[in-house]
Parts: structure tokens; sequence; C-alpha cells
């Protein structure tokens, strides 16, 4: 079976950091509205279970990408 193409790797990777960003200023803005100082509210971002999982996806998709692109250019 053929792994992912170059292109549906970039698709994946955008649309999942889009989502990160969007779950990150949901957070915020939650604890902004809450009046929380602004190392909790990093402190609660750097702890977030689905962020955390979502940046280590993000981290082996683009690992993934550069083994494509890598293996395109030889």
């Amino acid at each position: 079976m053929q792994g992912p193409t170059e292109e549906e790797l970039k698709e994946s990777i955008r649309e999942l950091s889009e989502y990160k960003n969007r779950l990150e200023n949901e957070v915020v803005t939650i604890s902004q509205k809450l009046k929380m100082p602004h190392k909790k509210i990093k402190s609660i971002i750097h702890s977030h279970k689905e962020l955390n999982k979502i940046k280590t996806i993000l981290s082996r998709l683009n690992k993934q990408k550069e083994k494509t692109t890598s293996n395109l250019n030889l």
C-alpha cells in the first residue's frame, strides 16, 4: 500500500494546525473571561492533553512530509 502524497500531508498539516490554533484561542478567550493571569493561561495551554497530542501528531506529519519530499528529490 502506498503512503500519502506530499499534497495530502500538506493538507492534513494545514487543517490540523488550524484546529490547534482555534483550540488554543478558545482556551485563551475563556481564560481571559475568567480573568486568569497570563502565566496561568500559558500553563493551561502547555498542559492541555488534546493540544499536546495534536502537537505530537503535527511533528510526526512534518517528519513524514520531509521524508516524502526528500524521496521525491532522489
